[in-house]
């Protein structure tokens, strides 16, 4: 991006990490908010809004890591000298407000949030610092219909938008069976969540293989085994320390990871061996095989969804049921390779986090959705086509009044129009209306006007026809401009509106 800088002044620069949004980017964003929020109050979720700035020890005490309570996080000082940051993702503001409402709050209570968040992480291609999730909760359920619940409705979420069911899936894991595979290694018991004490080093090793098996879609299980050991170094230089885990711990985390199969049955029997006599494995074994069951009671719930054992999330709270929704159509990725878009939301169990704030536990489970994410796979899938077309333009050619009439007209009936904003020529205002991405243009100059005639053009037509026509009788026997009477205007545009065409590229 060029930037223009200012003697002794600002720069014109975004932070890295952030980007400005325009029309296009910004309506297929809402129309795909609308679609989540309808999918999430029809599975009987309320709004919650909290703000975008909470206390930092709301957010730093449990997100990311242990030794570096505030990595990832925006943070900043109020007047008052009070440490305060922007929201890291809407689970730990949820746990805050459960905890100051504890005694008054009707429980179970189904919540969902919309909005964006921040994270001071390392951006690259397709991940941004500042990005908008869509979560739903339900917070004081603590059997496993609400984890199926969660997975029927990430799944009725993405059939919403329009995601086919070959073309996604749902794969559910269980925190204690990776738990049991590391406790049977010889590193004991735990809730994930590292903490002040002799058991430090052991929890953080725990959490530091979780992350690791998180990382295998996008690195593989050569980078997983080394970031289980000592570390990694990625192509780019940057080591991440690993584990640290001996070699025959391991191997069982090896084995674990490669115990997945082509069933949801033969990977839980699979399991059933890697885990052995761990309670906290069979238990984990016994509440997938719950919400395998119960999805399958479920009218519109998940089919797609199967047992994967890699599907453990790298966030210190989950602490039983975890889930992915995976997108596994084609795109091509920044160097042209084809490959599956991957995980476009998450959730689980995190039974913990509220007591974290004090007070007794209060069993938790919840889904998030990444928002620009899933625009983005779609935008892919759809080679580039925008969600919606840009306005009506109606031309100014003499009279502007009379451009502001139509425009206004169109605008009753409800289609999206404008009268060019400025002066100039026709050349100049038709330039402007391809910018837009408009789909019709509205010519009324001073002989049409006399006539009692108006101009209509749809360009769609003459974009597919400057393609694909190479003869004037072509031309003539399919005219992209017609003549109508002007009382005939809001009709004609609707006609031409509702034509069965693609829309041309618009802005965002």
């Amino acid at each position: 991006m060029s930037s223009t800088v200012v003697a002794d002044g600002p720069v014109a620069a975004l932070p890295r990490g952030m980007r400005d949004l325009e029309g296009g980017a910004i309506a297929r964003r809402r129309d795909a908010v609308r679609t989540v929020e309808d999918v999430y109050r029809l599975h009987g979720f309320q709004a919650l809004e909290t703000p975008a700035l909470e206390r930092a020890d709301a957010i730093g005490a449990f997100l990311p890591d242990a030794d570096r309570p505030t990595a990832g996080v925006f943070g900043l000082r109020d007047g008052d000298g009070d440490a305060l940051a922007l929201r890291y993702d809407m689970t730990a503001p949820l746990a805050r407000y459960v905890a100051e409402r504890r005694k008054t709050l009707a429980l179970p209570f189904r919540r969902y949030a919309v909005g964006p968040v921040w994270r001071d992480e390392k951006p690259g291609p397709g991940r941004y610092r500042e990005f908008w999730q869509c979560d739903a909760d339900t917070v004081g359920a603590e059997t496993g219909v609400a984890d199926a619940e969660m997975c029927a409705a990430l799944a009725a979420v993405l059939e919403g938008l329009g995601i086919g069911r070959s073309e996604y899936q749902v794969r559910i894991g269980n925190r204690l069976l990776l738990d049991g595979v590391l406790e049977a290694a010889g590193l004991g018991a735990s809730d994930g969540m590292p903490r002040n004490g002799a058991d430090d080093s052991v929890a953080a090793k725990r959490l530091a293989a979780f992350r690791a098996v998180d990382k295998l879609d996008r690195l593989g299980p050569d980078a997983v085994e080394a970031l289980l050991g000592e570390g990694r170094r990625d192509e780019s230089g940057d080591f991440a320390p690993g584990a640290g885990l001996a070699p025959e711990q391991i191997a069982r985390v090896m084995a674990y990871v490669q115990s997945g199969s082509g069933s949801s049955a033969d990977t839980l029997r699979n399991l059933a061996d890697v885990v052995g006599d761990s309670e906290r494995g069979r238990q984990g074994i016994s509440e997938l095989e719950q919400i395998l069951d119960l999805l399958d009671a479920f009218p519109c719930g998940a089919s797609p969804a199967n047992v994967d054992p890699t599907i453990v999330r790298g966030l210190a709270y989950y602490t039983g049921p975890v889930f992915e929704a995976v997108l596994t159509f084609e795109i091509l990725d920044e160097k042209g390779r084809r490959r599956q878009f991957g995980s476009v939301a998450g959730g689980g169990r995190y039974d913990g986090l509220v007591r974290r704030f004090g007070g007794d536990a209060v069993p938790a489970t919840g889904v998030s959705l990444g928002v620009d994410r899933l625009i983005a796979a779609l935008d892919m899938r759809r080679a580039g086509r925008p969600a919606e077309p840009g306005p009506v333009v109606v031309l100014v050619m003499g009279d502007a009044s009379a451009a502001q009439r139509a425009a206004g007209e169109l605008r009753s009936a409800g289609i999206a129009a404008e009268a060019f904003p400025t002066t100039g020529g026709m050349r100049r205002q038709m330039r402007y209306a391809d910018r837009k991405g408009s789909p019709v243009a509205v010519i009324e100059g001073d002989n049409e006007r006399s006539a009692g005639i108006i101009q209509i053009k749809d360009l769609r037509l003459g974009k597919l026809l400057a393609e694909g026509i190479d003869s004037r009788a072509e031309w003539t026997e399919h005219p992209a401009q017609e003549t109508v009477p002007r009382d005939d205007l809001v009709a004609s545009v609707r006609r031409m509106l509702d034509r069965d065409m693609p829309y041309p590229s618009g802005p965002g």
